[in-house]
């Protein structure tokens, strides 16, 4: 049985069950990513960026002149909030858009050379931040693991 403890400001201590809980898929991935995103923040806090900008970015990086439309479907991210996303990378100088021939209402998706060099820092912070996911993981074959049960979670 899981058990957290607590501490009362009278110094009582009283033991919740977390023993249900800690075997909730839900309750599990909603705190790991909560742990992830800030362990993510410290090794991005170099370079500024969040995991939704990091993955524009490098999404932009892997796929030039792609529409707003693809690169927020691969993303998983409503249209409102990617442009959003984009109007904020755009006013940082690391992303530009551009025309899309014959189609008016359609824009292609480039880096500036700033968002080409931050994302060379970013890549550095990401291989580091890779590197302590893999040893918590115990290994790449546990990785590759984790990563297709989640596929499975969600694929």
């Amino acid at each position: 049985m899981e058990k957290i403890s607590e501490t009362y400001e009278d110094g009582a201590e009283a033991a919740l069950d977390a023993s249900r809980v800690a075997q909730s898929v839900a309750h599990q991935l909603r705190r790991t990513h909560g742990q992830l995103v800030g362990r993510f923040l410290l090794y991005f806090s170099k370079v500024n960026l969040r995991p939704i900008e990091f993955g524009a970015l490098a999404l932009i990086a892997e796929n030039p002149g792609r529409k707003q439309s693809q690169i927020a479907a691969a993303l998983g991210i409503q249209r409102a909030n990617f442009v959003a996303l984009m109007n904020d990378l755009e006013n940082r100088c690391l992303t530009e858009r551009r025309s899309v021939p014959n189609d008016r209402r359609s824009h292609a998706l480039y880096l500036t050379p700033t968002g080409e060099s931050l994302l060379a820092e970013a890549r550095r912070a990401e291989a580091d931040f890779e590197a302590d996911c893999l040893e918590r993981l115990g290994g790449t074959r546990a990785r590759d693991q984790f990563l297709v049960l989640l596929r499975r979670l969600f694929g």
